[in-house]
């Protein structure tokens, strides 16, 4: 899931205490507790069996070779290190250099299945997890990945990585090599069922490459990794060249096979989005995901589009939408009353820039989890009411007897009503009107906040709710910087209101600290982008992550959306149940796409 990470800076600070111990060569699953397994599942059992060929949504016997060109609008990069807060990482790396020990599958909640780990071990209450590494294992110069690289990465990464890889893995309380391909990672809290699987996930770096190197320092020196492909040719913040392994070591796993195909990935960079489009047309590059509902509906047109040189697909997806947004940053003073958030809601309206804007294709996000089970709907009942009743004396009284519905302007006179009911709302958190403007009753301060961009067209939507909270006597202005200034402004919370996706996978767990919990309120770099506050979250942030089993799950994510939404620190947007996708026809695909939609990585091209 989706999957941006300041100048010098490096965290000072350690969060976790590493114990490495001396161990016998040898440990049986009987002294473990636990029998070692080819794969885990979050709750339930795995679907692809031991030995597995293939995933189902791949083509194992897809062809090798030929170079995929994609185009990355931004304002280049000046990094190849993607896990630190330091620099602009090129597009790619992560996915590309660094293999991890497991690897989730498309088609199924949160499975995992081994790669650099051959098996693991970990007993019914999940307290410990024992990963077995597979001998063959290889980093790109030879040599092996052993457990002590695992250890190594789990300690570089806590410490002096980006802040998500410390709360990510909180909840670690010891490390320990028993073995050259054997580590045991043992854990503080014993209710955290998903720390076997993300552990699963943490890219594994070689120690002895990084021994006499500044982690957060290297720059633009290509590392050495363990993934299906190296950097090749680049040009500093232009564009970047993956290059496939022939004897990538993991090619024939059932986890790898069908995928990687093409035998060259080259990242262009453009500065402007129109260009981008018009470099696509003109075969400058191959493949393109549509993100602006205007260019879909007008601009993919001409012979190449009649002819089938260009193919343009929408591909449905049943991933959880999560939310896009205008994020209000609750640090700032005049942001802290949620009376006020509300009624900033009154004044946006969707139906219109649906309509005149998005040609109609777009539908109203009223959930961090929509499009999914997930997300809470209708008023709450049964088993979620039951996790809610024990907050009920710190809750809004909305939380139990509202629906939450993002405010809609209807009819003719709808403007009108809305801004109306902001007015009410504005006034019950102390302000009013003055000569024309919207101020603090006891400071006289004006109400007046900034809307920070990065993307030119997002322009026109913020310039029909600056003119409607105008009305209110409410000055809103736009600030439109490029995307390096953009991202450090962001990473220090130096803004008022900022557009936002928060992606969300089928099984919440962990990431929600990153997003929701109050110990990353002040964090630089951390996804709390609101700065929510609240000490209710972070108990049902506990709740999920500790969650037994997948229908307890649902009732936990859907308490935390409720608290979420009736606290008003968005103003939804709107999200699309498919992707908009637009290839050269040389370019081909498996015939299965998984529920969590295309992935260009088993795609290939056409001899």
């Amino acid at each position: 899931m989706t999957k941006t990470r300041i100048a010098s800076y490096l965290t000072s600070f350690c969060s976790l205490a590493f114990l490495m111990t001396a161990a016998p060569a040898t440990v049986s699953a009987a002294d473990t507790g636990a029998e070692p397994r080819h794969a885990i599942a979050m709750h339930g059992e795995p679907k692809y069996p031991e030995g597995f060929s293939h995933f189902d949504y791949v083509n194992p016997q897809a062809p090798k070779g030929g170079t995929l060109r994609i185009a990355v609008v931004e304002n280049g990069y000046d990094s190849f290190n993607p896990f630190v807060i330091r620099g602009i990482a090129a597009s790619g790396i992560n996915g590309y250099v660094y293999d991890t020990l497991l690897e989730s599958s498309d088609d199924e909640p949160f499975s995992a299945y081994g790669l650099i780990a051959e098996s693991l071990e970990t007993p019914e209450d999940r307290s410990f997890v024992i990963f077995n590494l597979r001998p063959e294992a290889r980093f790109h110069d030879g040599e092996p990945i052993t457990a002590e690289d695992v250890k190594f990465s789990f300690e570089i990464l806590t410490t002096e990585g980006h802040p998500f890889y410390r709360n990510y893995y909180a909840d670690v309380s010891k490390v320990t090599v028993e073995d050259e391909h054997r580590v045991r990672f043992d854990f503080s809290d014993t209710t955290n069922r998903e720390l076997p699987l993300i552990l699963g996930q943490m890219p594994i770096l070689p120690a002895h490459y990084w021994q006499d190197r500044e982690f957060g320092g290297n720059g633009l020196t290509p590392p050495v990794g363990s993934g299906p492909y190296r950097i090749g040719a680049f040009e500093a913040g232009r564009s970047i060249t993956f290059e496939r392994l022939g004897d990538y070591w993991a090619k024939d796993l059932g986890v790898r096979k069908g995928r990687f195909n093409f035998g060259k990935v080259r990242y262009d960079y453009y500065s402007d989005d129109t260009v981008a489009l018009e470099a696509f047309k003109a075969g400058n590059f191959d493949f393109r995901v549509e993100g602006s509902a205007k260019n879909w509906a007008t601009a993919y047109v001409g012979e190449r589009f009649d002819d089938g040189t260009i193919i343009t697909e929408a591909i449905e997806h049943q991933r959880p939408a999560g939310m896009q947004a205008f994020a209000i940053n609750t640090r700032k003073p005049m942001f802290s009353d949620p009376r006020l958030r509300e009624a900033l809601a009154y004044a946006f309206d969707f139906k219109w820039a649906n309509k005149n804007l998005f040609y109609g294709q777009y539908t109203r996000t009223q959930s961090y989890f929509d499009n999914s089970e997930l997300a809470s709907n209708g008023l709450p009942e049964g088993r979620e009411l039951a996790i809610l009743n024990d907050y009920r004396d710190q809750l809004p009284p909305a939380v139990f007897n509202e629906v939450y519905q993002p405010p809609e302007i209807e009819g003719e006179g709808g403007l009108r009503e809305n801004l109306r009911k902001a007015m009410g709302l504005l006034k019950a958190a102390g302000y009013e009107v003055r000569d024309g403007k919207m101020v603090h009753g006891e400071t006289g301060t004006p109400l007046a906040f900034e809307v920070l961009l990065h993307q030119k067209n997002f322009e026109r939507v913020v310039l029909p709710w600056k003119n409607n909270l105008a009305r209110l006597g409410i000055e809103v202005s736009i600030r439109l910087v490029d995307t390096n200034q953009y991202i450090q402004r962001v990473r220090q919370f130096d803004y008022d209101v900022i557009t936002q996706v928060l992606p969300q996978s089928d099984s919440p767990g962990n990431e929600q600290r990153e997003y929701w919990h109050s110990s990353n309120v002040e964090v630089t770099g951390s996804r709390n982008y609101m700065g929510v506050n609240d000490p209710i979250v972070d108990e049902l942030i506990d709740k999920v992550i500790q969650a037994p089993d997948r229908e307890e799950l649902i009732y936990r994510v859907r308490a935390l959306d409720r608290v979420l939404l009736h606290g008003h620190y968005v103003v939804p947007h709107w999200y699309l149940p498919r992707d908009r996708v637009a290839y050269w026809a040389f370019l081909r695909k498996p015939e299965n796409t998984p529920k969590n939609g295309f992935d260009i990585d088993n795609w290939w091209i056409q001899p």
